[in-house]
């Protein structure tokens, strides 16, 4: 049942195979044995993709059932008893995951060792459903309504500099005075993120002069730290760098409010119990960081 939820979930043979760990030949023939005990066709194959019959559907919310009551009578009988195991797929940013989560995961594995992480890195927005994860964790406010939010910390913008890049453009007092200073710029999705400060009751944004761009957080801190450029990212990126003089904060009156820190789950599936108390462990761990636990 499992192995046919995660194939009509993603569409895909081979994602479904990749998510649950096993051989695609496994979920084909896993699939092909579950068809013929029941005498139907479950999925109708195209050259591009694969989708639900209609007796498909009819199983698929069925299975969906039985699954969640198994779920929850797992997590109320077993809870503290029964240990989390299995494959746990989280996605996450590089740098904030080298930084902020890799450091924590031997005290995790050791709590938990039949669960084996498998971390899907990449600054882009991961598909849950599609690609099979069971946890992202997303940094910064959320659009998507199909996904269920736990907050788990909180951050703030930091705009820095090293002192000698100060030194040589002079510190800017109002944001106004960065615009035409030289800058290192965050790339979304192919677009130039624009740098926001609050003034009072009054938003000021605008797209700053960009010397270098990447869509990579340890490119743009590396960029910094070179005196390239003036930086304005989450703040946990220049904590430790700010903390030990190698950079200067500057308009920090000027920051605008603390965002979230969110552990993101698919709507309308139980959360497995290795991703609720993975997502337990993070929110305690962020409670004890400054740079991640503002606005909680």
């Amino acid at each position: 049942m499992q192995l046919f939820i995660r194939v009509a979930d993603t569409g895909s043979f081979s994602r479904a195979a990749s998510a649950s760990a096993v051989a695609q030949s496994t979920v084909s023939k896993q699939i092909a044995a579950l068809e013929s005990r029941l005498g139907a066709q479950l999925f109708r194959r195209t050259t591009r993709r694969i989708s639900l019959t209609e007796a498909g559907q009819d199983y698929y919310d069925s299975a969906m059932r039985v699954i969640e009551n198994i779920d929850e009578a797992e997590a109320r009988i077993g809870r503290g008893q029964v240990a989390p195991s299995g494959l746990l797929r989280v996605a996450l940013s590089p740098a904030f995951g080298r930084f902020y989560v890799m450091p924590f995961l031997p005290e995790f594995l050791e709590q938990y060792p039949d669960v084996t992480v498998d971390f899907e890195i990449s600054d882009r927005h991961a598909d849950l459903v599609g690609d099979g994860i069971d946890l992202a964790i997303r940094i910064g406010p959320l659009m998507d309504s199909s996904l269920v939010a736990r907050r788990i910390g909180g951050a703030r913008y930091a705009t820095v500099a090293t002192p000698g890049y100060l030194e040589r453009h002079g510190e800017p007092v109002h944001p106004k005075d960065v615009e035409s200073m030289p800058c290192v710029v965050f790339m979304f999705h192919g677009a130039p993120r624009s740098w926001r400060f609050v003034d009072g009751s009054d938003a000021v944004t605008f797209e700053p002069r960009s010397v270098v761009r990447s869509n990579d957080a340890d490119y743009l801190r590396s960029a910094v730290l070179n005196g390239i450029g003036m930086g304005h990212n989450p703040g946990w990126l220049y904590a430790a760098d700010i903390r030990a003089g190698r950079l200067r904060q500057v308009l920090d009156e000027y920051s605008p409010p603390p965002f979230p820190i969110s552990a993101l789950t698919p709507m309308g599936r139980r959360q497995p119990r290795k991703a609720q108390v993975f997502t337990e462990f993070l929110h305690e761990k962020f409670r004890t960081i400054p740079e991640l636990s503002h606005g909680r």
